[in-house]
């Protein structure tokens, strides 16, 4: 009877727990979410999937990095946590919510709890939502400008509507650039990587040719990151037409060619800061891929489907502590008299 007890008390236990981690994915927008939410504002919420937010806000980090003019001051605190909640939950935001309007039918498909094809939520009010957020980031892209001292439109007002441009193109006809699994994905990847870089850089510093370049260079390896996300979708892709890698080349295949950009664009990057003599700065990009590589083989290139959260989850640490290197090093490389 104790031992009877027992399991019914683990089994509780495990089902209570099973359930706050679905709670927990649905609030963070993460696949394997519960349906059946009736609060709108967490419904609000998960249409913005605030999981997708934590990138831009780490290149807005390294951008300002990169500028190689941020001192601690209240001011500058300030005005990186205001350009952090325009990259993340302001257009992230706005991105994530117009791809679960225009993509309700593939989520239909691959995630049927979402809250558009669940029912939780009315596709008017889904637009309403696009909206205030599309015109709340135009309008702290202004505010930034101003308080940065550029004429309007400044770069960062050119730089959201650019991401707001790069958010409608991937997912709204006739353009749909995630139907082309290269296309689609480097979209991604400069939205993640370049995009927020340039907003930090061009609110302490100047977005060069130069900076522009490196950064659009080092968005290749977040297409390589980006292709891991499409593993889990390939057979709504298919039934849909999408040309996603893994359903263009295979899953193997694709999980080759996911690896292979991860890894041959850190290294070029690992390259220019040695060109630049930022050599300390490109030997620990170089040390920072070899786990990387580590846990491709153990994960990413074993089985893609299966181990795409652990792979992510263990690899890509590594990857996001790079670009922060990498803008500390050019950042070093702009200061005076270096």
């Amino acid at each position: 009877m104790a031992k009877t007890e027992a399991g019914k008390r683990k089994t509780a236990e495990e089902s209570s727990s099973e359930v706050g981690s679905a709670d927990a994915r649905q609030l963070l927008g993460m696949k394997g979410a519960k349906s059946g939410e009736t609060n709108k504002w967490k419904i609000r919420l998960q249409l913005m999937k605030p999981i997708t937010w934590i990138p831009l806000i780490w290149g807005v980090v390294c951008g300002a990095a990169a500028s190689g003019n941020y001192t601690w001051t209240v001011e500058n605190t300030a005005m990186s946590a205001l350009c952090m909640l325009l990259a993340g939950p302001i257009m992230a935001g706005f991105t994530q919510t117009l791809n679960d309007l225009l993509d309700a039918d593939i989520d239909a498909i691959n995630e049927p709890y979402r809250p558009i094809p669940s029912g939780a939520i009315s596709k008017g009010e889904v637009t309403a939502q696009i909206l205030v957020l599309l015109g709340a980031g135009a309008g702290i892209a202004a505010i930034l400008d101003h308080w940065a001292g550029h004429p309007f439109p400044g770069n960062l007002t050119y730089i959201n509507a650019l991401g707001a441009f790069l958010a409608y193109i991937y997912s709204a006809e006739p353009f749909k650039l995630k139907k082309n699994g290269w296309l689609g994905n480097y979209a991604l990847g400069a939205s993640y990587i370049s995009l927020p870089w340039c907003a930090g850089q061009a609110l302490f510093g100047e977005v060069t040719p130069e900076i522009i370049v490196l950064t659009l260079f080092y968005s290749m390896a977040g297409l390589g990151i980006a292709i891991v996300n499409d593993f889990k979708s390939v057979e709504g892709d298919r039934k849909l037409g999408l040309a996603s890698l893994p359903v263009v080349f295979g899953v193997e295949k694709a999980a080759w060619i996911c690896a292979g950009m991860i890894d041959f664009f850190q290294a070029g990057v690992a390259a220019y800061l040695f060109y630049i003599e930022q050599n300390i700065a490109a030997a620990s990009l170089l040390g920072l891929l070899l786990p990387q590589i580590y846990f491709q083989n153990q994960y990413l290139l074993k089985d893609p489907i299966k181990y795409d959260v652990k792979y992510q989850a263990s690899s890509q640490p590594f990857l996001v502590i790079g670009i922060l290197v990498t803008a500390l090093a050019i950042g070093h490389s702009n200061m005076p008299n270096m």
